[in-house]
């Protein structure tokens, strides 16, 4: 699924990707400022939140509550290895069967399910945003398509 937007349309955007969600697990990538959190803003009130969603930039995971279940959003950027990840329990919430929302996942790519959908942002010229969401991609899949993008 990939989807050219603006960001007055991200409401239906959200609704959109939840419908083609696989996996309760979320892995965002996307350069810091394209939208990311905004996005999982919208995500998280299509899920019929309440809260306040903000960046866990320096708490790393927020906490939401749906009526049926919960939201955990991380944000990974601070993190320096997977071994610290381990330190705070992190695969109590990878495998807790919640909604698990992952920025900068890339700092425990050896950590998280292989069945998660990965959810890419980038900016385009006029301002847009395109999201791209991957369906299952194991860690094989990914570390090949990283290849990609060094050739």
């Amino acid at each position: 699924m990939e989807i050219t937007y603006n960001i007055q349309d991200i409401t239906t955007v959200a609704e959109a990707v939840i419908k083609q969600l696989t996996s309760k697990t979320i892995l965002m990538y996307g350069d810091m400022g394209v939208g990311k959190t905004t996005f999982i803003k919208s995500f998280v009130k299509a899920l019929k939140s309440d809260d306040d969603v903000t960046s866990p930039t320096f708490s790393i995971v927020n906490e939401y509550v749906t009526p049926s279940d919960k939201v955990f959003h991380f944000d990974l950027y601070r993190i320096k290895d997977e071994n610290e990840a381990l330190q705070f329990g992190i695969e109590d919430y990878l495998y807790s069967n919640n909604w698990i929302i992952i920025e900068w996942p890339d700092r425990i790519e050896n950590l998280y399910p292989n069945n998660a959908n990965t959810i890419t942002i980038t900016q385009n010229k006029d301002n847009s945003r395109t999201l791209k969401l991957s369906h299952n991609i194991s860690l094989t899949q990914q570390n090949a398509i990283k290849l990609q993008k060094t050739e």
